[in-house]
């Protein structure tokens, strides 16, 4: 069953989501990019307004190739109650830097934390946004350590991940990811005709948030119940 995730950014909306039907909460800051960080207090609102059991991811920003502020980033997200991790690999250009940031990540969290998890995110726009290739990604989440490999897009300009990645690329990265027994996630501008797609790759979480703010606005828009619930019911018919 693919689970799906939805990016509040505040308790208000997280409890939409929530009552809409999401089986994650994922507390991001779209004024700080596509995995812009939040703050630690809101990310605490969030978890004090959920049930405890509700898994809740935080990001932690598209980060740069600096393994101790992204180290403390995580720790930070971790306090403040998020017990899901989510890092933008936007700052290593190489495949080692990018294992060496993740590894980091993962000793520290782990070191606090064994139920926790980790997220390496990688950018299917990776041309434009001078990041990692995407194929990469699954290796770099076995290589560190990590729980889950998923694909995101950098630039929030409406074109949505399939844009970028063929089905049979994210069919590849899917499977790829699979046989490393992590889990698979996508995200990136996704709307209902992409879900209906994406839905039979069978990956283990789609996230979105355009889709379920008014007027597809991720950042002047707001989360409703109704639009969470009606996105679900594409993701599960």
């Amino acid at each position: 069953m693919t689970l799906f995730l939805v990016s509040p950014i505040s308790s208000s909306e997280a409890l939409a989501a929530y009552r809409g039907g999401a089986d994650i909460v994922d507390v991001k800051n779209p004024e700080e990019g596509a995995l812009g960080a939040s703050f630690p207090w809101i990310i605490t609102e969030v978890r004090q307004a959920l049930p405890e059991d509700l898994p809740l991811s935080a990001s932690i920003g598209d980060a740069p190739d600096l393994p101790g502020t992204v180290t403390l980033a995580a720790l930070g997200a971790l306090n403040a109650g998020a017990n899901i991790i989510k890092v933008g690999l936007k700052g290593p250009s190489e495949k080692d830097r990018a294992i060496n940031l993740m590894q980091n990540v993962v000793r520290a969290i782990k070191k606090v934390s064994d139920s926790a998890e980790i997220v390496a995110c990688g950018y299917g726009d990776y041309q434009r946004a001078g990041a990692i290739k995407p194929l990469l990604i699954p290796e770099i989440a076995h290589e560190s350590g990590a729980d889950t490999a998923m694909l995101d897009t950098a630039i929030k300009d409406g074109k949505p991940l399939t844009h970028f990645l063929s089905i049979n690329k994210l069919s590849e990265f899917i499977e790829k990811t699979h046989s490393l027994n992590l889990q698979a996630a996508l995200a990136g501008s996704l709307g209902q005709k992409e879900i209906s797609e994406l839905k039979f790759l069978k990956p283990d979480v789609i996230g979105v948030r355009s889709a379920v703010c008014t007027n597809g606005d991720r950042k002047q828009g707001k989360i409703t119940e109704a639009a969470v619930r009606e996105v679900k019911k594409v993701l599960e018919d």
